[in-house]
């Protein structure tokens, strides 16, 4: 039963960044079909994908260093909300946003620290 829960707090956070990077990406197929040109729509992506590099980025790194995934995903969780908190246009409805984008991330920070925490206790 150890064992189980043991490979599941591994992976759990590990997956769940990925389908979470997935979906930060599909936000940016909005690009097309806005009448760009080509190297107008590859900026674009480029511009529309950032987060999900940097994440990308920090996934490779956390896999290894829980620490850092718990720490870098709680923080993309918190600056999405202080974004969205702060814009001048703020509606009552943004605040699903809140849940659907800064939910996973500190989900899967927190998944992350336990990683972390149960691999320093062994």
């Amino acid at each position: 039963m150890a064992k189980k829960i043991g490979k599941f707090i591994y992976w759990a956070p590990r997956i769940l960044s990925i389908i979470f990077i997935l979906f930060l990406a599909l936000f940016s197929l909005d690009i097309f079909g806005n009448g760009y040109g080509f190297w107008e729509t590859v900026v674009g992506l480029f511009m529309h994908n950032i987060p999900s590099m940097v994440l990308l980025v920090v996934l490779l790194i956390a896999w290894k260093h829980e620490l850092v995934g718990a720490v870098a995903f709680t923080l993309a969780g918190l600056i999405f909300i202080g974004l969205l908190a702060t814009r001048r246009s703020f509606e009552w409805y943004m605040l699903s946003w809140f849940f659907t984008i800064a939910g996973p991330a500190f989900l899967t920070g927190a998944l992350f620290y336990v990683g972390w925490r149960k691999k320093r206790k062994s």
